[in-house]
């Protein structure tokens, strides 16, 4: 299996709003996103702490970009996180991450790092 070029990155949870519905929250979802790290953003929307912010690093992100990182509620993570997809998947260019890599100044991930026949292990 081939290593998760997200452990060694972390430019998107540094560079956009994650921002999702409120119910994805333990509010509403026990095991979901604890909301005490959110921030209201609408009467419908959330967004983790610190993403709602510029620059924006989201509160759960640990480590250092580009070089290593984490989620520290990777297994309680919003869909808004879940959904993102690295640079290259089964052969198509994703434009969100290369933008989040490239601000950060971090290379251009090289084609097809995982795909749905060889998925990538466990994220940041």
């Amino acid at each position: 299996m081939e290593d998760n070029p997200c452990l060694s990155c972390g430019a998107c949870c540094a560079f956009y709003r994650a921002t999702f519905y409120w119910a994805e929250t333990d509010l509403a979802c026990p095991g979901g996103v604890p909301a005490e790290m959110t921030v209201k953003i609408n009467d419908f929307m959330v967004a983790m702490k610190g993403t709602e912010k510029h620059p924006p690093r989201c509160i759960s992100l640990n480590g250092t970009i580009g070089v290593s990182v984490a989620c520290t509620i990777y297994e309680r993570r919003s869909s808004v996180c879940r959904n993102f997809l690295p640079a290259w998947q089964d052969s198509a260019f994703i434009t969100r991450c290369a933008q989040a890599r490239l601000a950060h100044g971090l290379p251009a991930l090289p084609p097809n790092p995982g795909s749905n026949d060889h998925p990538l292990p466990r994220a940041a």
